[in-house]
């Protein structure tokens, strides 16, 4: 009975109590400040039916769909490429067409999710395809290190914690968490060594732990090693007075493990020439290996030290390419590549219009190639190079840089020679050359993806607009296909706020394709929607239209360009025209008096 009437801590209690717990429990001093101000994930049960964020992912994406995406921003790795598309696009159909059928926690004994083992070189876009998957498709994403995880308890890292971190990446929408994507790199680093006499019980301890989430587990996400989660249960049974257990399933989260798998060539060439296939030369360079790597087999994968359970729940596997010079040419000249955009961006941000000359990009390339990184050598390279005109140029009246071969190669003197001589003629024929030459390269880009665009919206895609969507590339960087998705809304928007504004004020409106263009035009300069567009040029059309109406009974108008660039020039002349037209008879008698004197 006195147990049943004891008083429970108050909040200051709580504190004291927590904060010498997590002390002992850590070995240092730690102070909990207040439950109250730590963010509370949004409950389970406040969701009713599908999330809104769920309804929002791409379950019926096909994978020819999911590959032509992945070509806009991927060079080279066409075969990985399609897998990736193709397992993955099947991975979340299936999804899809079970819920469909009301099997959502129906599933069959033995189910093989489709688990992707990636592998191949550092810098060949294992990461960067991943993250524009998980983009395109619309759920979320986190990325682990396999080498920070430990078997049991939290040393370093729990493989489980990557499911919680699931749940912060989805906002707390434990629903859209649980159709995730798990990344974990350097998978290949818990595979048990062979210097090592009997088990390597640490490594193997990781994969055993690996085994249960990639297949079906439900990871509880409030636990001891995790303070935030503790003040939050707490606080919980504060306001509550009920412990709550809050978990999440992974059967439909999709694993995906890559690494480097160095040494693992050499293991599959051996099995092949044993088995007579005819690969008969020494691995002497990645390439070789990546052609060795083409072949590999579960065996191939246990004789590297993974049991066979951890292999087993990986089922598919893709192998990515060395990059060679080429292709960190063709990085940087793709439009959607982040490389260039985001160097541009960090001189846009200070008024500073960067372009890079054909001969520059190449030469990037080849100093990139030298670092052995491959995509990320391109980023220290062009780092090193425009370091100190970044530092430099800021501060000065100079608004635009061209990077030339020669800059490349000798930036101190190319930024001197600036400094001394900022008006240079030549340079700013240089400069205007470069940016027809780069109004003409996304001109291209522009009718490559014109037809299917123009296909289905011909009202939307004008000569005009797609010039105007050219012009917004290359001021910006935006990603064309982007651009292509905001003339449709855009476009969409107008004709919304053509029949809202009959629904309010009675009059029928449409903007010609001139005043749409123009609309456009204004809502990309100004970074706006076409929608505050219209709502701000539109101020006086009501009360105009209801003079027009008066004198003429005009109910209907159609908009031009002037309506929209200068609306109180075209409000005037339109009310000025219309009386002209029609006046009232006291304003024609007064007329004809005046002609007669």
């Amino acid at each position: 009975m006195d147990d049943q009437c004891q008083k429970f801590p108050d909040q200051e209690e709580l504190e004291k109590e927590l904060s010498e717990f997590l002390s002992k429990k850590y070995g240092r001093p730690i102070r909990v400040i207040s439950p109250m101000m730590v963010a509370q994930p949004k409950s389970a049960e406040s969701k009713k039916g599908e999330s809104e964020n769920v309804r929002k992912i791409q379950f019926d994406m096909k994978p020819e769909e999911l590959e032509a995406y992945l070509d806009q921003y991927v060079v080279k790795q066409d075969q990985a490429k399609a897998i990736l598309a193709t397992k993955i696009c099947t991975h979340y159909n299936r999804i899809k067409w079970r819920m469909e059928r009301g099997h959502r926690n129906a599933d069959p004994v033995g189910r093989i999710k489709n688990n992707i083992i990636l592998m191949g070189p550092t810098g060949v876009g294992k990461t960067y395809m991943i993250k524009l998957i998980a983009q395109k498709i619309g759920v979320p994403f986190v990325k682990g290190d396999a080498t920070k995880f430990s078997e049991t308890g939290y040393v370093g890292g729990d493989v489980e914690d990557l499911v919680r971190d699931l749940v912060r990446a989805a906002d707390d929408d434990l629903e859209l968490a649980q159709y995730g994507i798990i990344y974990i790199d350097e998978i290949d680093k818990i595979a048990s060594s062979p210097h090592i006499i009997g088990p390597d019980v640490s490594r193997t301890g990781v994969q055993r732990a690996l085994l249960k989430p990639m297949e079906e587990t439900d990871v509880d996400l409030r636990v001891a090693h995790d303070p935030v989660s503790q003040l939050q249960a707490i606080e919980q049974y504060r306001r509550t007075g009920k412990r709550e257990k809050q978990t999440i399933n992974t059967k439909n989260i999709l694993f995906i493990v890559s690494g480097a798998f160095n040494g693992l060539a050499d293991i599959v060439k051996k099995r092949l020439q044993q088995q007579g296939v005819g690969f008969k030369a020494a691995v002497h360079s990645r390439s070789d290996d990546s052609k060795f790597l083409q072949h590999v087999k579960a065996e191939d994968l246990i004789q590297f030290g993974f049991e066979s359970e951890f292999v087993g729940r990986l089922p598919v596997i893709a192998v990515l390419e060395p990059l060679e010079v080429e292709d960190l040419y063709e990085i940087l000249k793709n439009p959607n590549n982040p490389v260039i955009q985001g160097k541009k961006e960090d001189f846009r941000c200070y008024g500073i219009d960067l372009k890079f000359e054909d001969e520059a990009l190449w030469t990037l390339a080849e100093m990139a190639y030298q670092e052995k990184t491959g995509a990320r050598g391109l980023v220290s390279v062009i780092e090193r190079v425009l370091l100190g005109f970044e530092k430099r140029l800021p501060s000065t009246s100079i608004r635009s840089l061209v990077v030339t071969k020669d800059l490349v190669l000798h930036p101190q003197e190319t930024l001197d020679a600036i400094l001394k001589d900022p008006e240079s003629p030549e340079r700013r024929l240089l400069y205007e050359r470069i940016v027809r030459e780069e109004k003409e390269a996304v001109r291209q880009q522009v009718l490559k993806k014109k037809k299917h665009y123009v296909q289905n919206y011909p009202f939307v895609f004008t000569p005009g607009r797609l010039e105007l969507l050219v012009e917004q590339h290359v001021k910006t960087g935006e990603p064309i296909e982007d651009l292509f998705d905001v003339m449709i809304t855009f476009y969409n928007q107008v004709k919304v706020f053509e029949d809202e504004f009959h629904d309010h004020q009675g009059f029928k409106i449409h903007f010609d394709d001139h005043a749409i263009t123009a609309i456009m035009f204004k809502a990309l300069a100004e970074d706006k929607t076409a929608a505050a567009v219209c709502r701000e040029i539109s101020r006086d059309y009501d009360y105009a239209f209801r003079l027009v109406a008066e004198r003429s009974g005009q109910i209907q108008f159609i908009l031009p360009k002037e309506a929209v660039e200068a609306p109180e020039n075209y409000l005037d002349r339109l009310i000025r025209e219309t009386y002209r037209k029609h006046p009232l008879p006291g304003d024609a008698a007064s007329s004809t008096e005046g002609s007669a004197q």
